[in-house]
């Protein structure tokens, strides 16, 4: 077997093929902000998770050739903000090459314990101090422990699947005839 040949089988994926086969994972929209002494930032992103609840832990994925990311790092502090349905004109502004004040000014922020911006009306924030730092590839995972939490009750949350944005209904109250 050829050097050539033995990276093609470890390999095994494409570039365009992977980005077709995510765009088919639906995930929530959200706003990650910071403040600090390296200054305030924002953007949207998909790539967040759970990773678990002892300690409250969560994880988000920064590409390090984005604006933002210098201050992510020098901050160390965060807030995930998942957007309801309507936010989708908030998540292209922040997603978009718009000024930092012209995509805080579009909504109404406070804060929590971090003092990272908290959008007032998410579905849920989530403020954290970031506790570890993992580069993989292009990004920096940001592991991210809770220090607040806000949630709201049944506001439709919005998602990102198959490059669209899409609404998602939580329980709705169910009709009973008397």
């Amino acid at each position: 077997m050829s050097l050539h040949a033995l990276t093609l089988a470890t390999s095994g994926v494409e570039k365009q093929a992977y980005r077709n086969a995510m765009a088919r994972l639906p995930a929530a929209v959200n706003i990650i902000t910071t403040d600090g002494t390296a200054g305030r930032a924002g953007f949207t992103a998909s790539a967040v998770c759970s990773v678990t609840d002892s300690p409250p832990t969560l994880l988000v994925c920064l590409n390090r050739s984005a604006s933002v990311h210098p201050v992510f790092k020098q901050n160390q502090r965060l807030c995930v903000n998942t957007l309801t349905v309507d936010h989708e004109t908030l998540s292209n502004l922040f997603g978009g090459k718009t000024p930092m004040e012209e995509r805080f000014s579009a909504a109404t922020w406070s804060t929590l314990v971090t003092g990272s911006p908290v959008l007032d009306g998410a579905v849920a924030s989530f403020d954290c101090t970031v506790t570890q730092v993992v580069s993989v590839g292009t990004h920096d995972i940001l592991l991210c422990e809770a220090q607040a939490l806000r949630c709201n009750d049944n506001i439709p949350g919005l998602i990102y699947f198959d490059r669209e944005y899409h609404h998602l209904y939580g329980k709705k109250p169910v009709n009973t005839v008397i």
